[in-house]
């Protein structure tokens, strides 16, 4: 199946004007990540799964030892503001 790339400015319309999608979720207002985004998320070094620690709300590669911090919702991928895990 192919998908189109709409290239308007700003999200999509339905016909009466009324931008699509779902409203901000309350899970979302809190800074928890959507789940159906964390399934897709793996490490962007090793290219494994990721592990979610709700208590420090960071995203845990055990393969490269690095945990990557959500901020409001938002899982920060980058290395250079990943925790290095120790034992």
């Amino acid at each position: 199946m192919v998908t189109r790339v709409r290239r308007g400015r700003g999200p999509p319309q339905d016909p009466i004007g009324q931008p699509n999608g779902p409203a901000m979720s309350e899970r979302q207002k809190d800074g928890q990540p959507d789940p159906k985004l964390l399934e897709l998320l793996v490490c962007p070094l090793t290219k494994k799964p990721l592990l979610y620690d709700r208590e420090r709300n960071e995203l845990v590669s055990q393969a490269a030892r690095l945990a990557f911090p959500i901020r409001d919702g938002i899982p920060i991928m980058l290395p250079s503001e990943a925790r290095e895990i120790e034992d």
